[in-house]
C-alpha cells in the first residue's frame, strides 16, 4: 500500500466521533432505559422514599431534561423559613433538590467553584455549578450562596453558602424557578 493509502483507508474505516461523555455513557444499551415514575402528590414517597433513578448513560435530549426540571415542584416538598425580619422565604432543601436531580438528569454533576471569606471574616461565599448532560449537549449554571459565620442554626457556615448557592444554581436551571415568582404576584 501507498504511504497515503493507508491513512485513507485507517480514516474511511473510523467510526465518527462522539462528543465527550462520562463513562456511563460508553455502557449505554440500544434500548431506551425507563424513566422512573415520580410519585403524586398525594403519595409523598419522594420526600423520604426511595426513587431508582436510571443508570445506563445519558439517554435524554437536554431540551427534554431542562423541561421537566422546569416542572412545578410539589407544594409538599417546598419548606418556609421565617427570617429574623419576619419575611416568610419558601425553598426546596438541597436533598430533595438532589433527588429531583438524579430523577430526571441522572448524569448532572456539581462542584464547588470557590469559597472565600469575607475581609472582615464575618460571612463566607461560595461558587457552586451545576452541570447538566444530554445525548445532544450540555449545560450548566453557577451560582454563589453567602453564610454568616455567627449564624449557628444548622451546619456550617460553608455548608449553609454551598446549598444555597447549590439550590440557586438549579434555579437557574429551571429546577425550583417558580419560587422566585411568587414572591411577585
Amino acid at each position: 500500500m501507498a504511504p497515503g493509502a493507508l491513512a485513507r483507508h485507517l480514516l474511511r474505516r473510523a467510526p465518527t466521533p462522539r462528543l465527550a461523555r462520562p463513562f456511563a455513557a460508553k455502557a449505554r444499551a440500544s434500548r431506551r432505559p425507563q424513566e422512573p415514575e415520580l410519585p403524586s402528590e398525594e403519595e409523598n414517597d419522594f420526600a423520604g422514599g426511595e426513587v431508582a433513578a436510571p443508570t445506563e448513560g445519558i439517554s435524554k435530549p437536554l431540551a427534554e431534561v431542562l423541561k421537566e426540571l422546569g416542572k412545578r415542584v410539589p407544594d409538599s416538598l417546598v419548606k418556609t423559613r421565617v427570617e429574623d425580619n419576619g419575611f416568610a422565604i419558601k425553598y426546596i432543601p438541597w436533598h430533595i433538590v438532589n433527588k429531583i436531580l438524579n430523577i430526571h438528569a441522572p448524569e448532572w454533576s456539581g462542584e464547588v467553584r470557590s469559597i472565600v471569606y469575607s475581609s472582615d471574616g464575618k460571612s463566607v461565599s461560595v461558587v457552586y455549578r451545576v452541570t447538566l448532560h444530554g445525548i445532544d449537549a450540555e449545560i450548566y449554571r453557577e451560582a454563589t450562596g453567602t453564610a454568616s459565620v455567627d449564624d449557628t442554626g444548622y451546619g456550617d457556615p460553608v455548608q449553609k453558602a454551598e446549598a444555597m448557592a447549590f439550590r440557586r444554581a438549579c434555579a437557574r436551571l429551571g429546577l425550583g424557578l417558580h419560587l422566585y415568582h411568587e414572591d411577585m404576584s
